[in-house]
């Protein structure tokens, strides 16, 4: 269940996070691999910063809507 809990995770990080950073989507395989990139990225950034996000799916969702955001934003600016 792990597995397929993290693949619609990413999923839908990476849709959002595509939707919030206009123009850098990667597609549906690519947004995926985006979510779950950004929520290894924001797993470890997060706490770092002393920022909790409630519990649950709601805040795995956020937290890697907020990796996948940061890493699409450099992203663009590494393909300019």
């Amino acid at each position: 269940m792990g597995i397929i809990a993290a693949l619609i995770i990413g999923g839908i990080a990476g849709w959002l996070a595509g939707l919030i950073v206009r123009g850098a989507g990667f597609g549906l395989i690519g947004n995926i691999v985006v979510g779950i990139i950004g929520a290894l990225l924001a797993s470890w950034i997060l706490p770092q910063l002393g920022v909790s996000l409630g519990a649950g799916w709601i805040r795995d969702i956020v937290n890697a809507t907020i990796g996948a955001v940061i890493i699409l934003v450099i992203l663009s600016l590494i393909k300019r």
